[in-house]
């Protein structure tokens, strides 16, 4: 009996050369595709996160962007999440190549696409609301810091705070020994909590993107960098703190 023919080659032959291999994704799938997908999840949550913060009704307080915010955010990663790991933040991006959870190739593309994104979730937000509203909100940047006295319990916070939010993602999405579906919303409440506690305090920002776009927009840099510093050695942290909690096991890599 004849061997049945595969593409001109057996496949007996196949597999006793073992040449075949399965299809390689395509370079745009790999590389391009989550990129898009980290530009459009970070303008569409900075988008609902300024405009809340700029409509905010009187008397809710933090209630309505804390909400707002949490609930944008874990709808996102939910639809967005399996293209590019649903990070929307530079922040985390740092965390998950730190820890092995992303490839270095996209790191730098991740950030450019994220402050794009967040560039984008402003303007929208600022062409969407009325001026006077607008400008009584300077554009949804933060503005919690008034004098340097401030800085340092805002930077605290914005660490501490960030920490809890990259934690859970690690955690929640990327380790697969502790990665749970519920994942995305126990990330948006990790937000929402976050901003209920330290609102106050910094702004509860956590992201440089969403710092980054509202401050271009607007125009406001005062005490910019602490949006920076704070999240980023937050990552730095939880980067370490993963590390001593599960090693180098049990890491899902996208895109290897």
């Amino acid at each position: 009996m004849s061997d049945l023919e595969f593409g001109g080659m057996s496949i007996k032959e196949v597999e006793m050369d073992g040449k075949y291999k399965p299809p390689q994704p395509h370079w745009y799938e790999l590389y391009a595709q989550p990129c898009v997908a980290e530009l459009l999840g970070s303008a569409l949550f900075i988008f609902i996160g300024c405009a809340s913060v700029i409509e905010n009704v009187d008397g809710t307080g933090r209630l309505q962007p804390a909400l707002a915010h949490g609930l944008a955010l874990g709808l996102i990663i939910a639809i967005l999440g399996n293209i590019s790991g649903g990070h929307f933040n530079p922040a985390v991006s740092l965390a998950a190549w730190l820890i092995g959870g992303l490839n270095i190739m996209l790191l730098i593309p991740y950030w450019i696409s994220q402050l794009c994104g967040g560039l984008i979730g402003a303007g929208l937000a600022k062409v969407m609301t009325a001026n006077d509203r607008y400008i009584n909100a300077t554009g949804a940047a933060f503005t919690s810091i008034t004098d340097d006295g401030q800085i340092p319990s805002a930077l605290v916070g914005e660490i501490v705070m960030t920490m809890f939010l990259v934690l859970a993602v690690c955690m929640g999405a990327i380790n697969e020994k502790t990665s749970s579906p519920l994942a995305p919303f126990c990330i948006g409440f990790t937000v929402t909590a976050d901003i209920l506690a330290g609102g106050a305090i910094s702004g509860a920002c956590m992201n440089p993107a969403r710092a980054f776009g509202p401050a271009l927009v607007a125009n406001y840099w005062d005490y910019h960098w602490v949006y920076w510093v704070g999240p980023m050695v937050a990552s730095l942290l939880v980067g370490a703190l993963i590390r001593l909690l599960i090693g180098d096991r049990k890491i899902r890599l996208l895109l290897k």
